[in-house]
């Protein structure tokens, strides 16, 4: 009885979308638009391929697509290192396949998200060109964090802030002074303490605005300002710090203001347009100040998507969540994989404790389990949640790559980020044939396991054991159930140990984290399951890594 479910909802249609407060219980799947589907055959995923595709995602029955960065840039950083921000990088397409798309997500019912980049841009922006090409003294090197080195002939940089990508956070030019980049040396971090760089960025929200999206996912929303004089933070391995501990560059009270100035502009727009932040925080505390009633809507839950397949651990997280979030009335975000870490499918075969960012594939078998029910939870708590694309296949991450295919800059720097983000990163299979599994016609810029063929979209249409079968129906069902959705409580129940469970009106959640089976109250209709259920005399059977969704009405 692993996929029963009560009369389902129809597909998402253009009056959904426009309903009010729709990002408070959105699901929001993201695009990697270079993986995602390759209209021409080059081996590269393109917003035409994204726009064949959409009805797929309209049936899937997301409400939302965020796309991956798809701007003018050398890719040095697979599009997060921006050259122009109003132009359509060449092997993505051009501006009117955005415009395309844009307008056939809205026919669909589909609205779009955008990723933009303020915190740095690409070493090829123009600002930055003439900034090194005029030298020292230009006024085009206020937009930019410049200084003299230290030492007797400025041969050190200038603090010692780290690269999240490993390395010093600094490069120096020819003339001798250093530019600061918290990331690659292709990224130059913005001075926003120049007026310039929020004039620019004002003007860049109004012309994708004016192009008809529905809201921006900010990268490194937490980045744009940095503590007065940059000063040393003292320690070495500082990428460790990320989002655990107080650093000079990051989650800077400053920030708060220039969110505020872009909610201005956003609220004059029809349409309920929302932000997104991407905020690496120290605690869910500090990530609710970004989701201030007149600051970002969203912001991702780190915290969440780094917690362990662990019944006491994922229920600490979501009470101190739901907590943070009810003061600032923002809904509760919730993911569980992304293009910067390793599939959840991956994480949970693998033991706990080993990060973000795993080396091996673990048991598959048991982390595709866990994934599933993990989705099930997940798509059960109140708030909006995020969807990676592939992860509703099952796809677990490409751990062996070989050395000569990666493309992950972090890779290469040699210290830093772990730099395995390509196995998260391969195109995902449509189809059991053809020479990308139904990518393109070509060839994919990442080679594809031969086990993908079995795990397209093609082999799980229609099987009901299915992980995309799973996925439709569980966001069918939550699209039917009153209870489910937008919301900032759940009602724990008693449950055995490694188990949750959870009520929401006449909803109830169970999620059996535990290594073996339990027996639960069969609480009421079964939903759905993320495994086979047995009912017995009013009782059920929940296998272990299984999530269980009754209805009492």
């Amino acid at each position: 009885m692993s996929q029963q479910h009560s009369a389902l909802a129809p597909a998402p249609h253009l009056a959904e979308a426009k309903r009010s407060d729709w990002w408070r219980d959105a699901v929001i799947y993201q695009v990697y638009p270079r993986s995602f589907a390759d209209s021409n055959g080059d081996g590269m995923g393109d917003l035409e391929g994204i726009r064949t595709r959409l009805p797929y995602l309209r049936d899937l029955g997301v409400d939302a697509v965020w796309l991956s960065p798809f701007y003018a840039s050398p890719q040095a950083d697979a599009g997060y290192d921006v050259a122009d921000y109003r132009a359509v990088d060449p092997m993505f397409g051009n501006l009117l396949d955005a415009d395309a798309l844009i307008r056939d997500a809205r026919e669909l019912g589909l609205r779009i998200i955008v990723d933009l980049v303020p915190n740095h841009s690409s070493d090829q922006h123009e600002w930055f060109k003439r900034a090194v090409a005029e030298g020292p003294g230009s006024p085009l090197r206020d937009r930019y964090h410049f200084r003299p080195g230290k030492g007797e002939h400025g041969e050190l940089p200038p603090n010692d802030w780290e690269s999240i990508f490993g390395g010093p956070a600094w490069t120096r030019v020819e003339d001798g002074e250093w530019y600061l980049h918290l990331f690659a040396p292709e990224q130059p971090d913005f001075n926003w303490d120049h007026p310039a760089v929020g004039d620019e960025f004002r003007s860049i929200l109004r012309f994708w605005l004016d192009m008809g999206v529905d809201g921006f996912r900010i990268d490194v929303a937490h980045g744009l300002v940095k503590a007065e004089g940059l000063p040393d933070l003292g320690s070495h391995d500082q990428v460790k710090l990320l989002g655990n501990d107080v650093m000079p560059f990051f989650d800077q009270d400053g920030v708060h203001e220039i969110y505020r100035q872009w909610r201005l502009i956003l609220d004059e727009y029809s349409g309920e347009r929302i932000f997104v932040a991407e905020a690496w925080t120290p605690t869910v505390e500090r990530t609710a100040n970004y989701v201030r009633p007149d600051e970002l809507h969203q912001a991702f839950n780190f915290q969440y998507l780094s917690t362990a397949w662990d019944a006491e651990e994922l229920r600490g997280v979501i009470d101190r969540t739901l907590e943070a979030m009810r003061p600032v009335g923002a809904p509760a975000t919730w993911v569980l994989s992304n293009h910067d870490v390793t599939r959840h499918a991956t994480r949970f075969a693998n033991p706990p404790g080993l990060g973000t960012q795993i080396r091996t594939a673990g048991d598959r078998e048991l982390g595709l389990r866990r994934a599933r029910a993990a989705t099930l939870l997940m798509l059960a708590l109140p708030g909006s949640a995020y969807v990676y694309q592939g992860e509703e296949l099952g796809l677990p991450d490409v751990v062996d790559l070989a050395d000569e295919v990666r493309q992950d800059p972090a890779y290469f720097r040699g210290a830093g980020q772990d730099g395995f983000r390509d196995g998260c990163r391969v195109p995902i299979p449509w189809t059991r044939g053809g020479s990308s599994y139904g990518f393109g016609a070509g060839g994919s810029w990442l080679p594809q396991p031969p086990e993908w063929a079995e795990l397209s979209v093609e082999a799980q249409t229609g099987d009901p054991g299915s992980t995309l079968e799973l996925y439709r129906s569980a966001l069918a069902v939550r699209r039917a159930q009153p209870d489910l959705g937008a919301g900032d409580a759940v009602e724990w129940l008693r449950a055995p140990e490694g188990v949750l469970a959870f009520r929401r009106g006449e909803f109830v959640c169970v999620a059996n984290t535990s290594g073996e089976s339990v027996t639960t109250p069969a609480y009421g209709r079964l939903l759905l399951a993320s495994g086979e259920v047995a009912e017995v005399d009013g009782d059920a059977k929940v296998p272990a890594d299984t999530t269980v969704w009754w209805t009492t009405a």
